[in-house]
Formats: C-alpha cells, sequence, structure tokens
C-alpha cells in the first residue's frame, strides 16, 4: 500500500518557508496557491514560456533539463517532493531557460506570482529563504559542473545521489530515496546500464543498497567524498 500523500494545505504548511508566515500571510498562499498533476513524461513547464507562478513538487520527481539543437538532452537536477525551485526566473521575470518534466507521476504546487512577490514585499523571514534557496542553489550547479566535467561515471552517479540531501533545497527526503535506476542515470546522464553498473559498485563499498523501490543510502559522507 503506498504512503498517504499530503493533500495541497498539508504540504504547504510543512514547507520551510512557511513556518514563519504569519495567518494572514498563509491564509493568502492557500487561497491563492493551485495544484496541477503531470503524469510520467509530461512536461511541468516549458522553456521559452512566461512564468506565472513559483513551483513546488508536492509528490513525484521532476528533473530540470535541456535540449540541444540537435535533440540531446541535459539534465541539470532532480527536484523530489518537498521541494520548491523556479525562483529566480520569478525574480528576474523572464520567461524560463529551461524543461522540467516528471520522472513519474507528480503532483505540482503553482503559486502565482502575485503571491510571491506579495510574500517577498511583506515577508522579510520569506525574503532570507529565498536568499538561502539561491544560494545553495549556486553551490549546487557549481558543484554539477565540475562533476560533469571533471568526473567519471560511478563517481557522477554517487555525487548525484549525495546532492539530493540538502536540507534546505530538499527538505523532505529520506535515506531511502524512492528512485529507480533509470531516473538515476538521467539525472547523472548516464545510461540505466551504466548507472546500474554504478550503483553495484556503490553497493559492494557499502555506501548504499538497491531496495525494493528505491536506493536506500548507508553512507551519505562516503557517497560526496567518493571517487572511482
Amino acid at each position: 500500500m503506498e504512503d498517504k500523500q499530503p493533500s495541497l494545505k498539508e504540504a504547504l504548511h510543512m514547507s520551510l518557508w512557511a513556518q514563519t508566515l504569519t495567518p494572514v500571510q498563509m491564509a493568502r498562499v492557500e487561497a491563492e496557491t493551485y495544484e496541477v498533476f503531470v503524469p510520467k513524461g509530461g512536461f511541468v513547464c516549458r522553456k521559452g514560456v512566461a512564468v506565472e507562478s513559483w513551483l513546488g513538487v508536492l509528490s513525484g520527481i521532476v528533473k530540470i533539463n535541456n535540449f540541444s539543437p540537435a535533440g540531446k538532452s541535459v539534465t541539470f537536477t532532480g527536484v523530489p517532493a518537498g521541494s520548491w525551485f523556479g525562483e529566480g526566473t520569478v525574480l528576474k521575470n523572464e520567461p524560463r531557460r529551461y524543461d522540467v518534466m516528471a520522472l513519474r507521476d507528480s503532483r505540482i504546487a503553482h503559486m502565482p506570482v502575485s503571491t510571491f512577490n506579495w510574500l517577498l514585499e511583506t515577508s522579510l523571514p520569506f525574503t532570507r529563504f529565498l536568499l538561502m534557496q539561491l544560494n545553495e542553489r549556486l553551490g549546487q550547479f557549481i558543484g554539477l559542473v565540475e562533476n560533469d566535467r571533471l568526473l567519471d561515471p560511478d563517481t557522477r552517479v554517487a555525487r548525484c545521489l549525495a546532492s539530493l540531501f540538502n536540507s534546505h533545497l530538499y527538505p523532505g527526503i529520506e535515506r531511502l530515496v524512492q528512485i529507480s535506476q533509470e531516473e538515476v542515470g538521467l539525472l547523472s546522464g548516464a545510461s540505466r546500464q551504466r548507472a546500474n553498473q554504478a550503483l553495484q559498485l556503490l553497493e559492494r563499498q557499502g555506501l548504499l543498497r538497491v531496495d525494493y523501490g528505491g536506493i536506500r543510502i548507508l553512507d551519505l559522507e562516503g557517497l560526496r567524498n567518493f571517487e572511482a
């Protein structure tokens, strides 16, 4: 039996940025934020489209990626349930520069831009949260560029899994990551077969265990520091 998923209201209240909102602010967020279901393989949003909302993953997992003119897909990161993203595009008020696709059936929260901007104007803690969010995101992407250019596939898979454990960006993640080997490959830029080989190596090293329904992390620091 699948775990009961939180309602939109419950998920909003569990979000880190919501912890310091006043009752009035939270009431407006609840009234104006809405939910959209995106099936596996579907687009959460498309590159070049005008931004209309700040996005949160209520359930499922999505990937942020782009396609080259030749059709090659480049994945920047995965975003698991409990996480919010896209604040940079909202702040710059520009069309999205990337696609976001659902790696599995996902429920997506949409906070309208008008609500987001109102929180910026009325909540100093919300503004501080966004500063931390942007700083953490910058560090994450610097690491991703380094991993892509310098590391072998085994190490990329290890760092990819470790990157999901960021208490600010991904507060809902647990040691049993509900992610498939195919999804690991998509997020780390490796084929499913190559990702499977890397996971077997990491399992032999005692860093993780491939369980039914996901991957159980046994040694997070070991994953972060792993080098093949």
